[in-house]
């Protein structure tokens, strides 16, 4: 049997290898409290608790958010088929996580008529979410401000085609209101320059 004492050699006495294991745990242990004698099988099972806790901690980090994402609901956007600025800002949408499917139609004024969008707010496409109307070029921001307060209205608008509105880029961007209408009247929603919000 081999009579050496040094760590690498495999016959070396397991109760001296225990000693100096506790020695280390002991010396480690945060502000000198709870000195236990622990043995590997502890260690091992602490580590697991350790890692066990901060997956949990990351995955409650991580929960709302993609909550949040699979809660959106689903937009239908009504549009010209040769409409390119229709299709920019669906990739607008898109892009600001919103799950889009595209309708395509030469005829909006039957849509609009049917959804209730007054003529004077009409613009270039009309979009349906959550039992709302979308109507023109709203940022995804002000859709998603409006799906989280739950106005009484009809829906929002932003009449004609601001330079800057999403899916009309290019240019030096504009000032707009997008507008919350309904049976009860309109009002400002928000204003943007660009898709800047400022107000």
């Amino acid at each position: 049997m081999c009579r050496r004492r040094h760590c690498c050699c495999p016959h070396m006495n397991l109760h001296s290898m225990q000693r100096r294991l506790r020695l280390v745990l002991d010396a480690t242990d945060i502000g000198g409290q709870n000195k236990i004698m622990s043995s590997p099988s502890i260690v091992h099972s602490r580590s697991l608790t350790r890692r066990s806790a901060l997956g949990i901690a990351a995955l409650a980090l991580v929960m709302p958010s993609v909550s949040a994402f699979a809660q959106t609901p689903a937009i239908l956007v009504h549009k010209d088929p040769d409409c390119g600025c229709c299709a920019g800002w669906v990739r607008h949408l898109k892009d600001a996580g919103f799950a889009v499917t595209v309708e395509e139609t030469a005829d909006l004024q039957v849509v609009r008529k049917r959804l209730g969008v007054p003529a004077d707010l009409a613009a270039c496409h009309t979009a349906e979410i959550a039992g709302y109307v979308i109507e023109g070029h709203v940022p995804a921001s002000a859709v998603r401000r409006l799906l989280e307060e739950r106005p009484d209205a009809t829906g929002l608008a932003v009449p004609g085609m601001p330079a800057g509105s999403p899916g009309m880029e290019g240019g030096a961007p504009q000032r707009y209101d997008v507008v919350l209408f309904g049976p009860i009247g309109r009002r400002p929603f928000m204003h943007f320059v660009g898709v800047e919000n400022v107000g």
